[in-house]
């Protein structure tokens, strides 16, 4: 019999904070897309710029914390847009 946690472990190690938070940001828009508000989605993104934004720099590359700064600005447009 294999062993179970060697093979999550090398699952597991391939990934990192920013993996994981771009996963459910993808997840919960994708959820809130059959909504049909620009309202929800926009505080959707505006959540996740915030949880980009404010996760440690240690666990996580540059770039993710840069899409959650794009998420913060582009969040708010898309609000005052909304109908």
């Amino acid at each position: 019999m294999i062993p179970l946690q060697p093979l999550v472990n090398n699952f597991l190690l391939n990934y990192h904070l920013g993996h994981v938070l771009l996963f459910t940001f993808a997840v919960t828009t994708l959820g809130a897309l059959p909504l049909k508000s620009q309202r929800v989605i926009a505080v959707n993104l505006v959540v996740f710029g915030l949880i980009f934004a404010v996760a440690p720099f240690s666990t996580m590359s540059a770039p993710y914390i840069l899409f959650g700064l794009v998420l913060i600005v582009v969040g708010p447009l898309l609000w005052t847009m909304a109908e």
